[in-house]
């Protein structure tokens, strides 16, 4: 679960991070109001879930209100990426000095928290990488130790960092791991951290934040799941996630129903592979779990159904806990209240096949066809799609 800026940056200021207080507006007037109150130079902000709002337009300077009026107006409905902004942040401007990158994610293939930073900030970190690798500094964690204040002097050393500025940077790299570890994130990310002048003084203000939750962890993180913002998912993915399924859309024509994850990867990459020499392709990511009953295969369906690009449905499922008798008929439920023409390519193998099949055979259902091996199935899904599109 991602995090708005505005939303990522209160949870740093609870931590102690010092970042700046601006608010959140829905309207031109609301804009207007706090740039009011904050006084002085602002900063209206587009809150995405996505990067490049700055080149997209969707992050400006206002002088006054009246201009803070006149960009919130410009900026809300604006389309960045495919999202379309809701909210602007409205930020109280600052005296940036120089910008900075700081960030903490799980590196998975060490097995621990890796602590990012970089003297290149204020850009996609993707690019630092890409072009000036050797800028960006990497310090892993030892999740029974922590983040240890030797790291913190290292990281501050390599990156040139003014020494009048270590020990407020000690303060918030400690504050981010905090943050990171008790919010069960799988990514914090300060971008920038700048250094500013306030008051004739240089301190460190995270002025940007993006912070992403893991899904697995937000049954004890509910203070974070209240604030989740459904606004910019498909409304496929929030009936999925109501119905305890996992569900990614994709850009395909072949909607996908598996039980198991990994076989579900492989039913993706055999459609993808038969399909893509005529730009066809999985309409979805969907598993249904191992146990799942009659209902969750209904609202599975029901969802793939709701896709408008979907021209075919491959069912690709393996009998172990989840039974084939149980899918058939959870099949059936959902085609009586969810009326398709829509061909289907069903392949149910293991625990209970041979009741399964009986059910879906006698049950007479139109456009529908059999498949003993996925190899088959995929062909079979693929053809359908193809001989649709001359």
């Amino acid at each position: 679960m991602d995090l708005h800026e505005y939303q990522a940056k209160r949870r740093f200021h609870k931590f102690g991070i010092p970042v700046p207080l601006g608010k959140v507006a829905y309207t031109p007037d609301e804009a207007a109001t706090i740039a009011q109150e904050l006084g002085g130079l602002v900063v209206v902000k587009a809150q995405v879930f996505t990067g490049g709002r700055g080149k997209a337009g969707g992050v400006k300077l206002a002088k006054n209100p009246d201009e803070a009026r006149t960009h919130a107006e410009a900026i809300l409905g604006m389309d960045i990426k495919g999202h379309k902004v809701h909210k602007v942040l409205i930020d109280p401007g600052a005296n940036i000095k120089k910008e900075l990158y700081l960030s903490i994610t799980n590196d998975r293939a060490a097995r621990r928290p890796l602590l990012m930073c970089s003297a290149e900030g204020g850009m996609d970190i993707e690019e630092v990488n890409r072009t000036m690798p050797e800028k960006i500094v990497r310090i892993h964690i030892d999740p029974l130790l922590g983040l240890r204040g030797y790291q913190i002097v290292e990281v501050a050393s390599q990156i040139d960092l003014p020494r009048h500025l270590w020990r407020q940077f000690n303060k918030i790299c400690r504050a981010l791991y905090e943050c990171f570890t008790q919010s069960d994130a799988t990514l914090c990310e300060i971008n920038p951290l700048a250094i500013v002048e306030e008051n004739g003084e240089e301190i460190l203000k995270a002025l940007d934040g993006k912070m992403s939750i893991d899904d697995n962890a937000l049954f004890r993180q509910k203070e974070l799941a209240d604030e989740r913002d459904t606004s910019a998912e498909p409304p496929e993915e929030i009936q999925a996630r109501e119905a305890d399924l996992s569900y990614v859309k994709l850009d395909g024509q072949i909607g996908c129903m598996v039980n198991g994850a990994g076989l579900a990867m492989a039913t993706m990459d055999m459609t993808g592979h038969f399909g893509e020499a005529y730009g066809i392709g999985p309409a979805n990511f969907l598993d249904i779990g191992g146990g799942a009953g009659p209902e969750k295969v209904a609202a599975a369906l029901r969802i793939i159904l709701a896709d408008p690009n979907v021209k075919a449905i491959l069912i690709n499922i393996f009998g172990g806990i989840t039974r084939c008798d149980d899918v058939a008929r959870g099949l059936l439920t959902a085609l009586d209240e969810v009326k398709t023409d829509l061909p289907l390519v069903i392949r149910l193998v293991g625990t209970n096949q041979e009741e399964g099949l009986k059910i879906i055979e006698e049950a007479n259902l139109p456009n529908t066809q059999g498949a003993r091996t996925l190899y088959e199935a995929a062909q079979k899904a693929v053809e359908i799609v193809r001989e649709g599109m001359n």
